[in-house]
Formats: C-alpha cells, structure tokens, sequence
C-alpha cells in the first residue's frame, strides 16, 4: 500500500551547517528543529545539543531564546496545539453548516493522516506517556489540548441535534484516542484505523435522530 510522507511534522530538510543565525530567524529554527526531533524520537529522548545542532545555531542561541528545555519543550506544545485545531477545522469547514458531516468529515480525514508510513500518533498523548507526573506544565497542558477536542466534539454533537451530546462526543473521543494508540501498536493503516471513520458513522447516524 502507497502512502504519502506528509506528517504531523515538519518535513524532513536537510541539516543546516551555520552555527551562527541569530535572532527570530534563529528561534524559528530551533522550533523546527525540536518539533522533529521530539515528535519522532521524543521530549526526553533529545537532548538540546542534537536540537542545536538540527537547527544550525549555537548552544548560546538556544538559551537566548529559551532559558531552558521547559521552555523548549512548552514552546513545542505549543506550535502542536496550533497544527492540531488547524486539522480539525480545516475537516470541519468541509461542510459548513452541516455538523453531523463535519463531524464525520473528521474522522475521515484522521484515518488518513494516520495512515501515512512515518506516522508517529499524537504528540500530546506521546509526551503525557513520557510525563507521568500529572502537575508536570507539559501534562496540564495536554489536558487542556484534549479539553478543548472535547468541548468542539460536544459543540457539534448539539448542534447536530444528538440525543445525547455528551454521550456521542464521549464516544467519539474514545474512537480518537483509539486510532492514535492503534498506529503506533498495529502500525500506521492498520485495520483499527480503517474502521475508525466507518465506526463513528454508525455512532453518529444512531444519536442524531434525523439521520436515524
């Protein structure tokens, strides 16, 4: 099966050889840099010296830029958390207006990004298994990335007019956080991830009375 190399990451450049950009353009590259390295390898994995040397800046740069690798890594969750509500509302404005085909246009759209070969699964359930320590700025802050899915699933669950909102968006997240775990346990297009879209056609068809 041919897949696309597009992924949740930034694509693959080649390794830049300056170790003197400084600035924005300097901060710029090491976010490219970490969001690569900690998305395909993860957080606790890399260190800053392979961030610096991705990014072509010198060690200095980076601490002008971040005072640690915190910073460096809530800086990271950040740019995600942008792509991220950057995929769902892009599926979602497939189908102005019609919140149950929005709904279903996501799962759609997800199944194939999770489909692609080099697809390493969310980046916040990633980086909440390598922090266990549920205080930790890195874990409140995929709480609150997967706060907000839920409150956009539940915005649309009512506005679809489901029997029970709450209990289809409950049940949608659960299909979501089932196709992340399946791509990286079963492997990216696998079976499970298949399912995914067809699955929450059949959940969202049997909540929302008009579609019954």
């Amino acid at each position: 099966m041919s897949h696309s190399r597009h992924t949740d990451a930034e694509p693959k450049a080649a390794r830049p050889r300056s170790t003197h950009t400084a600035g924005p353009q300097a901060q710029q590259n090491l976010l490219r840099a970490a969001e690569e390295l900690f998305y395909r390898e993860g957080v606790r994995s890399v260190g800053v010296d392979a961030v610096v040397e991705r990014a072509g800046v010198n060690k200095m740069s980076l601490y002008r830029q971040f005072s640690s690798k915190d910073e460096l890594v809530m800086a990271y969750l950040e740019r995600k958390d942008q792509q991220f509500f950057g995929y769902v509302e892009k599926s979602f404005a497939k189908h102005p207006g019609e919140p149950a085909r929005q709904l279903q246009q996501y799962f759609d759209d997800l199944a194939a990004r999770a489909s692609i070969d080099d697809y390493r699964g969310c980046p916040f359930v990633n980086v909440s298994v390598e922090f266990p320590d549920a205080t930790h700025p890195a874990r409140q802050f995929v709480f609150r990335n997967k706060q907000r899915l839920m409150a956009r699933l539940l915005e649309l669950a009512s506005a679809a007019g489901a029997d029970e909102p709450a209990e289809l968006a409950n049940a949608l997240g659960l299909i979501i956080e089932g196709v992340y775990a399946a791509s990286q346990t079963y492997g990216p297009g696998c079976g499970p991830i298949l399912a995914a879209p067809k699955v929450s056609a059949m959940l969202i068809a049997a909540a929302v009375p008009q579609l019954k």
